[in-house]
């Protein structure tokens, strides 16, 4: 396989952040018109642009409606970013301080933590590859090890020569020769790309895009087994059902796929529903839940996920895994070679000067943090935030911030010193740490002592 080039590394300039749709010439010309005059205007956080919209619509869209969504559009697809709770959140208050949907957005993820919350994820970007030369193509592809059984799933990357995450995917096998690869809202064409380029033209496999085929819920929470149990005969327990699985069952009177796996740090499940049939499993899990789930948005799911790490933010072409604390991704030792695997080998020999460590600050006032922001080590630059948002959970500002130094990044040095994160001149006192203040595998939060925040200098 050919690695890709250096010029299409660029991914800041890249045009595959595009797809065919966005070369529709009326929707262009209302979508430029409204960029062109938003050049000089003040960029407010998480600005959502308004033309040619509603565009790309799940099948659950006139359902969130109804229920108070109030929508956010990620490539072209209409996305609850929270649901309303009256009229001081109806519409989005730009500014630069504590937002008028944080309440909002603190018990979406509070029913997560508790009980259960639903979310629409149809915008997933997904793709079927299947062919005699499927498996090994993927084993080329991807850093993790993707000779798996069927019905399973593994989260893994696929790098590029230098180590760097070209992008993350989760890769479920359906039978010997198929696998469907789903990643991010935005990577879709990118990933094709990629696949397409790197496999080879003598590859005998096949890629096609699914996206629209498949509608995606997410319930993820302590109850969401015991929703998802009232609609199938399936047992769910961890002896049949374990993390990572990924198989089609019964839910309700339609058939899902089914992995076992969520992006909030919960216990939890995504099912990929033909688009045909997702109405009937959406409001067949909403009686199932009846008052044990919430509707939730994905301003609930990146507050949710703070400690996962998220492509385009943390991660890039740029970045490796072993920077990013993604080691758990690579399998060096999976008996086949990939693109970056020498990469990555030489690097375990070197130390890294630059590492992604997890902040826990106080509950936000009159200021938020929202990523892009400057970080502190006694009162000297030594980072920048890249992801923020307020925990309901721990009560505090959580994020992650990209950390350089002339000496290895340990527990021990960060504990040496005080953060602050500068949130418009003010500085907010943080705790660094390289393990998560969120125990996403155990799926437990875990309170950080307040006294280990220390004073900036």
């Amino acid at each position: 396989m050919a690695a890709g080039s250096a010029q299409q590394d660029l991914w800041p300039v890249d045009i595959r952040r595009f797809a065919p749709f966005n070369a529709n010439p009326r929707w262009l010309k209302a979508r430029v018109t409204e960029t062109l005059s938003l050049h000089y205007a003040m960029p407010w956080p998480n600005r959502e642009l308004e033309t040619a919209r509603p565009f790309r619509r799940s099948p659950f869209h006139e359902r969130l409606v109804a229920r108070g969504a109030v929508f956010g559009s990620r490539m072209g697809w209409e996305r609850p970013n929270y649901f309303s709770t009256g009229a001081h959140d109806r519409e989005i208050a730009y500014g630069f301080g504590r937002p008028n949907w944080l309440d909002a957005c603190a018990a979406e993820q509070r029913a997560a933590r508790t009980a259960a919350a639903l979310f629409d994820l149809s915008s997933f970007a997904k793709h079927r590859f299947e062919g005699p030369d499927a498996e090994p193509a993927l084993q080329e592809l991807c850093a993790g090890d993707v000779a798996i059984g069927v019905g399973e799933s593994v989260h893994t990357a696929m790098l590029n020569p230098r180590g760097g995450i070209e992008s993350e995917v989760v890769v479920a096998r359906l039978a010997g020769d198929a696998f469907l690869i789903v990643s991010g809202s935005g990577q879709g064409v990118r990933d094709a790309d990629w696949i397409g380029r790197n496999a080879g033209a003598k590859t005998r496999a096949t890629l096609t895009d699914v996206t629209s085929a498949f509608a995606v819920l997410g319930l993820a929470g302590p109850r969401s087994r015991e929703i998802l149990s009232r609609l199938t005969d399936e047992p769910l327990d961890d002896a049949a059902f374990p993390p990572g699985t990924a198989r089609e069952i019964a839910v309700g009177f339609e058939t899902a796929l089914v992995m076992r796996r969520s992006y909030a740090g919960e216990h939890g499940y995504e099912l990929f529903v033909q688009t045909e049939f997702a109405l009937g499993v959406h409001d067949a899990l909403h009686e199932a839940a009846r008052i044990s789930a919430s509707d939730a948005g994905h301003y609930a799911l990146d507050a949710l996920r703070i400690e996962f790490r998220a492509w385009g933010r943390e991660t890039s072409p740029d970045v490796t895994p072993n920077e990013a604390g993604l080691e758990g991704v690579v399998r060096l030792d999976k008996g086949a070679d990939f693109i970056g695997r020498s990469a990555l080998a030489r690097q375990e020999r070197v130390t890294p000067k630059r590492r992604l460590v997890s902040l826990l600050g106080p509950e936000p006032g009159a200021q938020m943090v929202w990523g892009g922001e400057l970080l502190l080590a006694d009162g000297e630059p030594v980072g920048e935030v890249t992801s923020a948002a307020f925990c309901a959970t721990l009560g505090g500002i959580a994020a992650l911030a990209w950390v350089r130094a002339d000496r290895r990044i340990d527990q021990r040095w960060l504990d040496a010193r005080s953060f602050a994160i500068d949130v418009a001149g003010e500085l907010m006192a943080v705790t660094a740490s390289l393990t998560p203040f969120c125990d996403a595998e155990a799926a437990k939060m875990v309170k950080a002592p307040l006294d280990r925040r220390r004073k900036t200098a």
